[in-house]
């Protein structure tokens, strides 16, 4: 058995961590078939991405399962939410993903902590540290999209969405 053992209260938190994280991946991807019905390429792409990188930290969680000797058990996903008045709803729905990933990525770290689980301390930091920068621009799209309320601002909102949220999410401006 490979790597330090897990205990069950926080190989429990972590399992469910990583099917979220499927979960979310799924949802975006939804959020970007939305968009991309009704035209708003921008904003499918951003949410294309946003799938996955969310796929990639699902990966991250497994290979710490598995370098602690623990096998990722992946659970049925439900189907994700497909129906939306707006934009806007679809942006304040990825803000409340993002809300409900921290909250559940805090609860696997809590977990750690009570069972002083040193490793899967030193790999959920990682995640609360991405989920400062995930939520920043959870808001930021939101903000965003209440602004573009003028003649053609979705539009140019649309066109420029990956380009300004990418870049900032990478530190650039």
């Amino acid at each position: 058995m490979p790597g330090l053992p897990i205990k069950p209260a926080v190989l429990t938190e972590i399992q469910r961590q990583l099917n979220h994280e499927w979960s979310a991946a799924h949802a975006y991807t939804a959020l970007a078939v939305w968009c991309t019905e009704r035209n708003l390429k921008g904003f499918a792409q951003f949410f294309y991405k946003q799938s996955g990188e969310e796929r990639e930290h699902a990966q991250k969680f497994m290979d710490h399962l598995l370098d602690r000797g623990a096998t990722p058990e992946l659970s049925a996903i439900p189907a994700p939410r497909t129906k939306f008045k707006s934009v806007l709803e679809v942006a304040q729905y990825a803000r409340e993903m993002e809300q409900a990933n921290t909250a559940g990525i805090h609860q696997a770290y809590e977990a750690a902590l009570a069972n002083k689980d040193y490793p899967a301390q030193v790999a959920l930091q990682w995640f609360i540290s991405e989920q400062v920068e995930e939520e920043a621009w959870a808001d930021e799209l939101v903000g965003r999209v209440e602004a573009a309320n003028c003649a053609g601002g979705m539009s140019s909102l649309d066109r420029h969405l990956e380009k300004v949220l990418s870049a900032k999410a990478h530190g650039g401006e």
